[in-house]
């Protein structure tokens, strides 16, 4: 009987143990499994004891541009376009001497009698009033005014007075063939011009109109000398040595539609020096028409550009000007009308190379000798 309950209770322990050991089992199998829920975000690094499981999810990738905006080109040919500007406004020099130099009577003769002449003329818009006065036997002052507008290679001076003064000392008194001097300044205050600006984009061509005042003035002196040959003639030869500034107000480019590579020009002064050397002759047919021609090549040297211009793309961009030579011509014919009174056509412009080209101002007079 003993025998028996211990058999039997050492059954029921045993059993008990096994129990325990299965419930202890189960146990730190959900305990496993917890911890891998907990760490899906690092799945990949849970106990072999899990199963596969999915990876966490994650926002989708941008879908890719379908027309992205293409890459906008030029900025080289935007800064070569600031060459194209210091070639306007040299040219505008020239143009400006060439114009002064009608109100000095470059058309008339060297040695002649008192005068006024009004006068206007194409090419370039000109109307304005010149003329000498004999203030001793060898001395005479020339002088001229005038209002004009002219454009030329992609630049319009739309308003500019312009004005010329000078003496002139001719050796009367050595005779039919002598020397002459002149000494002169031509200015033009007040000017309001317009440049233009262009350079080409991957994208199409800009084209830029910018607004701003300027100014010129130079100064000269002349040698020559004159032969009177004959009753009806007078030829004279000479040289001449000019100094020419312009100063032009800063402005920026014009707001537009399309300009990638803008620019803004600095307030600067332009710089050119000038030796003329020619020779006119005047001759009268008959008794009533006179003819004059005349013609000067010319050199400039010690050219500069007062221009630094700060471009999108380029930085500050400084355009040089090299040494360059033409050919300036002219030529009037006078008609005398009565008494003194003389109907004129006259032409003067340029032969050349850009940046001075080739130009061409005509017009019309009408002068009073007295």
């Amino acid at each position: 009987m003993i025998k028996s309950l211990l058999s039997l209770a050492v059954s029921i322990a045993l059993t008990a143990i096994v129990a325990l050991a299965l419930l202890s089992f189960q146990a730190r199998s959900a305990a496993a499994e917890g911890s891998c829920n907990t760490l899906a975000t690092n799945y990949n690094n849970c106990c072999s004891e899990c199963g596969p499981s999915d990876p966490p999810p994650s926002d989708p990738p941008p879908p890719p541009e379908e027309n992205p905006p293409p890459r906008v080109t030029g900025a080289d040919s935007s800064g070569a376009s600031i060459k194209g500007v210091a070639d306007q406004r040299f040219n505008q020099m020239i143009t400006n001497q060439v114009l002064g130099s009608v109100l000095l009577g470059v058309n008339e003769q060297v040695n002649c009698h008192d005068c006024v002449s009004a006068f206007g003329s194409v090419g370039s818009f000109t109307a304005g009033v010149h003329g000498r006065k004999e203030l001793t036997n060898n001395l005479s002052l020339l002088a001229g005014l005038a209002y004009t507008q002219y454009s030329e290679n992609g630049y319009h001076v739309t308003s500019a007075p312009i004005g010329a003064l000078a003496l002139r000392y001719d050796f009367t008194d050595w005779g039919s063939s002598r020397p002459f001097f002149d000494v002169g300044t031509i200015f033009s205050p007040f000017q309001r011009v317009n440049y233009t600006r262009s350079y080409v984009t991957n994208l199409g061509p800009v084209s830029l109109t910018s607004s701003t005042n300027s100014a010129d003035y130079a100064v000269y002196g002349r040698a020559g000398w004159i032969s009177r040959f004959s009753p009806r003639d007078e030829v004279a030869g000479s040289v001449e040595l000019w100094q020419l500034w312009q100063r032009v107000s800063g402005y920026a480019d014009p707001a537009s539609a399309f300009n990638p590579f803008d620019a803004t020009v600095n307030t600067g002064t332009d710089r050119t020096n000038l030796v003329k050397l020619g020779g006119q002759w005047t001759h009268l047919f008959g008794s009533s028409v006179e003819g004059n021609v005349n013609g000067f090549f010319v050199q400039s040297f010690a050219n500069h550009s007062g221009i630094v211009a700060a471009v999108t793309g380029n930085g500050n961009v400084t355009p040089t000007i090299g040494n360059q030579d033409w050919f300036e011509y002219g030529g009037r014919l006078g008609f005398r009308l009565h008494d003194g009174w003389i109907a004129d056509l006259f032409v003067n412009g340029t032969l050349g190379p850009q940046p001075v080209g080739n130009t061409v101002h005509g017009g019309v007079g009408l002068r009073i000798n007295y």
